[in-house]
């Protein structure tokens, strides 16, 4: 459908995550928010894949499934209570049809109705699917519909950690897990929050809890080094971060060569790859993709982009006790109760209209660099979550907008960030300064007045569990290993993100507070039980079972590697150093 050298790409990312909440609460916080984004997007993103395959179109986007959601898809509970959870929706959905009926409301009926079959769908569709829905994830990254990479296994906000270690073991247990899900080791990673983290001194922005003051400042390897050492090819930043890019080297080893090379580079390009440069960057390059802000804002805003459109479902109003919503936006800014009810023919037939805009948008960002021989490519990436839960007919503009990259008059192609990094690689080196596409482009929604608090105990934390693992006696194979191994997920779920992000946006603040407690007690718990193994080479038979209680709360990262936390020497040797899992790091092409 397509000639065989575009003059240029859009390659569009969504990044699929959420927090452990199996075992931690059901509604209004917990387990629900799993279960709503499997019915309202997972699920629905699936079937735009096939319907897309049927029809011999490729979307061709780069999906990131967290580590930590990979393991609560997997998770027996999940796979338990989903059905349910869709019964109890249909249900309600029955029930609401009826009462609107009976008062007379038959265009809101119309909507239950349509609820109804959407969750039959839903059921019939994970049943089919044999309650593997990574599974069917699986077969489209294998088919070429997609293409699916890593991040870091708890989401934990890489900028911030507080070593080394524990930022490689973020990385390393994230693409372990994605190697054991989905058969085969990532190219990319999707960094937390697009929080990149330069090599550079640094020192801890809070005092530890353990500590008097602050640990002394140090060198720290960066986000490149970090991918390299696990064996990544390529993530994604901010754009701001390449426009304010301190340093620009082309990857050239002719003078002549580069000179001319020089003088044609455009330092404010963010329709490029570059390597992003570091003291060790050189020997195992990755590449970043910076993130276009214009389509960004289209797509993602409620008031300037696409999900505030008047006909499109409104996310805010739901009629309890089944949280059914049936009213449109109608105006973004008119009260609840003017709202006006849902058509979803004529939403359907939106998203037509918004995906021909967004083609447009990006045909004139590309326009001036089009070029078959050396094309640039727009680098469009979106939380996944986005997209049917957030956006209910977000799904359906997916699948418009494939349609229109697909037609043969079409002057952009869609692709990969693999793909394209297979024909084209980078040509420069890039140094960029710390930040992530947060409010304000930097660390503040991570580490503010109201979250300092945490990064006091995660900073203690860190460096206690990184003492531990440095000894030998947890290599027991036996107890000694399982309190180790527990201690790792007990801080990997410590170091999740989502626990300040929730505090600074005040939209679960009890239950991240309450969260964040719960794993720095466990972990405090787990603690005594290893001085007391260390002590005595056993465990006291209710220490025993106080292991066995939170090993079943929180049973992530089967195959979680304490030898990566153990400290290490800092590599300045430009040798490559591989993990105790054996992943070689990626080497660019010569």
């Amino acid at each position: 459908m397509k000639s065989a050298s575009p003059a240029g790409y859009i390659s569009l990312t969504l990044h699929a995550h959420l927090p452990y909440v199996i075992h931690h609460g059901s509604w209004p916080h917990g387990m629900e928010w799993l279960l709503e984004a499997a019915a309202e997007c997972y699920l629905p993103l699936l079937r735009v894949f096939r319907k897309l395959e049927r029809d011999g179109i490729c979307l061709a986007a780069n999906i990131n499934l967290s580590p930590i959601l990979l393991e609560q898809l997997a998770h027996p509970s999940f796979q338990a209570e989903f059905p349910r959870y869709l019964r109890r929706k249909i249900d309600f959905a029955i029930e609401d049809e009826t009462l609107f009926r009976q008062t007379g409301e038959e265009r809101i009926a119309e909507t239950a109705r349509y609820w109804a079959d959407f969750y039959r769908l839903a059921l019939e569709e994970f049943e089919a699917l044999g309650q593997d829905i990574i599974g069917s994830f699986r077969y489209f990254d294998e088919t070429g519909q997609i293409e699916l990479i890593t991040s870091a296994a708890t989401h934990g906000y890489l900028p911030l950690i507080g070593n080394d270690e524990c930022c490689i073991a973020q990385v390393k247990t994230g693409v372990t897990t994605h190697q054991r899900h989905l058969g085969k080791h990532p190219r990319g990673i999707w960094i937390p929050e697009c929080g990149y983290r330069p090599a550079a001194y640094w020192q801890q922005p809070v005092v530890s809890a353990d500590e008097a003051s602050s640990q002394p400042g140090a060198e720290r390897v960066g986000t490149e080094e970090v991918a390299a050492q696990g064996g990544l090819r390529y993530f994604f930043v901010d754009t701001h971060l390449v426009e304010q890019s301190l340093h620009f080297t082309p990857y050239l080893q002719h003078p002549a060569v580069l000179e001319e090379q020089l003088a044609q580079t455009n330092l404010r390009d963010v329709y490029r790859p570059y390597y992003a440069d570091g003291p060790l960057a050189h020997r195992n390059p990755v590449a970043v993709f910076p993130r276009d802000p214009r389509t960004g804002l289209q797509v993602w805003s409620g008031e300037q982009g696409y999900p505030g459109d008047g006909e499109y479902l409104d996310f805010h109003k739901k009629r309890w006790p089944g949280g059914h919503r049936y009213w449109r936006v109608t105006d973004a800014k008119m009260d609840m109760g003017l709202k006006q009810p849902y058509l979803a023919e004529r939403a359907a037939a939106r998203t037509k209209v918004h995906a021909q805009h967004f083609a447009g948008l990006v045909l004139d960002a590309l326009a001036s660099q089009m070029d078959a021989d050396d094309p640039p490519i727009l680098s469009a990436a979106f939380d996944a979550e986005l997209f049917g839960h957030w956006w209910f007919e977000g799904p359906l503009w997916l699948e418009e907008v494939a349609r229109e990259f697909a037609r043969a008059e079409s002057g952009v192609r869609l692709t990969t960030a693999g793909d394209y990094l297979e024909a084209h690689p980078p040509t420069g080196f890039l140094k960029m300064p710390e930040g992530s596409w947060g409010k304000g482009g930097n660390n503040d929604v991570w580490l503010n007045p109201e979250t300092a608090w945490t990064w006091t105990h995660i900073y203690a934390a860190e460096e206690r569990v990184r003492g531990i693992a440095s000894r030998e006696t947890w290599r027991d194979g036996e107890i000694g290993e399982r309190v180790m191994k527990q201690l790792c997920r007990e801080l990997l779920l410590l170091e999740s993100s989502d626990w300040q992000f929730l505090i600074t946006t005040e939209s679960a603040r009890d239950y991240a507070e309450s969260r964040f407690m719960t794993h720095l007690e466990q972990l405090k718990a787990l603690e005594t039980l290893w001085h007391e193994f260390e002590t005595t080479l056993a465990l006291r038979e209710d220490s025993y079972q106080r292991l066995i209680e939170i090993e079943k709360r929180d049973n992530v990262f089967p195959d979680i590697n304490p030898g990566l936390w153990a400290r290490r020497e800092p590599d300045v040797s430009g040798t490559v150093v591989k993990s105790e899992h054996g992943i070689e790091p990626y080497r660019a092409k010569a």
